[in-house]
């Protein structure tokens, strides 16, 4: 990736996660870079969580589009892989309240604090979709099919439960194994596995190179701070109300 400095808040805020990913990686999803030129998309894989429906599964987000203004306004998450669930959509558009822009709309039922703000970042919006994979909101659905069937998957006696979610589920689970097979991808199916650091789950191509001028380097240590001032701030706000 060019190492071309920038004026631009949101490329260096960009710059800046995508190095403390690939440095310090969080079990259960896996990033790259489709264009490195284009920093405001990204590729992103979701691994199934062991012990729930998902497990096993090979979940690829088709691209995470973030905004020329991000950090201040959320990115836009979209599954390529089909999924089955109360909280995305059809055609695999995610909805829930972290991708939510930073409005105050009484009509929509969440709080603001709910939503998004700058303190948020790719790594808290992709362990948020990993959550909500097995403790879907049903509240709020974007697929309301998909949201009753999970509430009688998950409110049937046990010895006389509704299978059909379960069965849908784990259908979606097998075939992303066709596609971890083409991408040349272990998908870990343990608890240990799964906790393992996710470098060691990475082919070596998804490796992004960093080539970051002095600039940029001096920069941090400012955005830094600066997101420490925001999240002060908006700490402050929050005890105010």
């Amino acid at each position: 990736m060019a190492g071309t400095s920038s004026t631009n808040p949101a490329i260096r805020a960009l710059q800046l996660e995508l190095k403390k990913i690939h440095e310090e990686p969080v079990e259960g999803f896996r990033v790259s870079l489709p264009n490195e030129d284009n920093l405001f998309e990204w590729q992103v894989a979701i691994f199934g969580p062991p012990g729930t429906l998902y497990e096993g599964g090979y979940f690829k987000v088709a691209i995470m589009t973030f905004p020329q203004d991000y950090p201040y306004n959320p990115p836009k998450v979209k599954f390529l892989t089909k999924m089955w669930h109360p909280n995305v959509y059809e055609n695999g558009d995610v909805c829930i309240s972290i991708l939510h822009p930073p409005v105050d709309d009484p009509q929509s039922g969440e709080l603001p604090s709910e939503r998004w703000n700058p303190t948020q970042n790719v790594r808290t919006i992709l362990l948020s979709i990993i959550s909500l994979l097995n403790e879907p909101n049903t509240y709020s659905p974007a697929n309301v099919d998909a949201s009753v069937m999970f509430r009688k998957w998950r409110d049937s006696v046990n010895g006389d439960k509704d299978k059909d979610y379960e069965r849908i589920i784990k259908k979606q689970v097998n075939q992303t194994k066709e596609e971890a097979k083409k991408d040349g991808v272990i998908v870990p199916t343990t608890l240990e596995d799964y906790c393992i650091s996710a470098a060691h789950l990475r082919r070596p191509s998804d490796d992004v190179q960093f080539d970051l001028d002095e600039d940029f380097i001096d920069d941090v240590g400012d955005e830094e701070d600066a997101i420490e001032t925001i999240d002060s701030n908006d700490d402050s706000g929050q005890a105010e109300s």
